[in-house]
């Protein structure tokens, strides 16, 4: 008997409701300080919920600090904010061992921790660090650890990181390699606000009073929500929609569909499968469901798989984006499925 055919774990509906109504008071408290942005703060819970980092893209001013600042104030966690530049080292982000000398003059090695040792840790601009710092972050994002010395030392759960990048600026930047990009649950493009929101963005910031967030939850109650979510049952059928869909997303499979056969060099990895069944545990969740459906894994295929297809040069060249590979590989998907969903 698969995993997936194994009799669902009895989820209480009164845990359920607990999860739905934290969710929601985490994601009230951002609206009260983020104008607009909407899908954004949704997404930047679920990730959170489901123990996945996330890369947001945007040119400057839109509030992409501002949101991070704000969710680290609605959690009872440590937060560190690292700005990523040319001449940032490793040991300025992980730490290092130091000399240091006691009262009776002896000498010995001590440790200062660096920022990620953090429970939420904001990269601004990680694009603007080179190769060798970026890769610092490699382990503490997959592993939840960090090696100093020959030593591995483990961070603190539960452990989150915000990534920003500018879009627009490639002077003096350096783009994410795809294994780091693979590490990301979500990329998430922030868009410019709307005529009303930019006004509403102006009466909340320029009068006598700053909105703020207030603590809703700790670090202990959010580990223990991000454990109830892995709980949540995956039919099998869904499981299969899961993999058909990232599939669909590869030009070499039968699945493939036109678009990614023409335009795509590589498709979504495994990471993008588990990151679309993570995520949509979360958004069962927090719509007060102890299943996961097919739209679900819907709605979140194009933050989960959007980093995770290369383009080949015909694609890159006729302006393609990940975006259409992913809708038409939703639409290949339900296509293929639908009979099998429906028996």
């Amino acid at each position: 008997m698969s995993p997936a055919d194994r009799p669902a774990p009895d989820l209480a509906a009164q845990t359920v409701e607990e999860f739905r109504r934290t969710f929601g008071l985490v994601r009230g408290e951002l609206s009260r300080v983020i104008v607009g942005h909407q899908e954004l703060l949704d997404l930047v819970v679920t990730a959170l919920f489901a123990g996945g980092h996330v890369l947001l893209e945007g040119v400057p001013g839109l509030g992409k600090t501002l949101l991070v600042r704000t969710l680290a104030q609605a959690l009872d966690v440590r937060f560190a904010r690292i700005q990523f530049t040319p001449d940032l080292m490793p040991a300025d982000i992980l730490g290092t061992n130091l000399v240091v000398q006691d009262d009776a003059g002896r000498r010995r090695f001590e440790f200062q921790p660096g920022p990620i040792f953090a429970q939420i840790v904001l990269a601004d601009e990680i694009n603007r660090a080179t190769p060798k710092t970026q890769s610092a972050l490699l382990e503490a994002m997959q592993e939840h650890s960090v090696s100093i010395a020959g030593e591995s030392r483990p961070l603190d759960e539960p452990f989150f990181v915000l990534a920003t990048q500018n879009p627009i600026e490639m002077e003096g930047t350096y783009p994410l390699p795809e294994a780091q990009l693979d590490r990301f649950l979500f990329k998430l493009r922030v868009a410019f606000p709307a005529l009303d929101e930019l006004r509403e963005i102006a009466e909340r910031t320029t009068g006598p009073e700053t909105p703020g967030a207030r603590r809703v939850v700790d670090g202990a109650a959010l580990r223990g929500l991000q454990a109830f979510a892995r709980e949540v049952p995956v039919a099998s059928h869904v499981q299969e929609y899961a993999a058909r869909l990232v599939l669909a997303t590869h030009p070499g499979p039968e699945g493939a569909t036109e678009t990614a056969r023409r335009f795509v060099r590589y498709g979504a990895s495994p990471r993008g499968l588990q990151a679309l069944i993570r995520a949509g545990k979360v958004r069962a969740l927090a719509q007060g469901r102890a299943h996961v459906a097919t739209e679900d894994l819907q709605a979140l295929a194009v933050p989960s798989l959007r980093h995770r297809i290369l383009l080949n040069f015909e694609g890159e060249a006729q302006g393609v984006d990940a975006e259409r590979v992913i809708e038409d590989a939703i639409r290949h998907t339900d296509a293929r499925t639908a009979p099998t969903v429906n028996a």
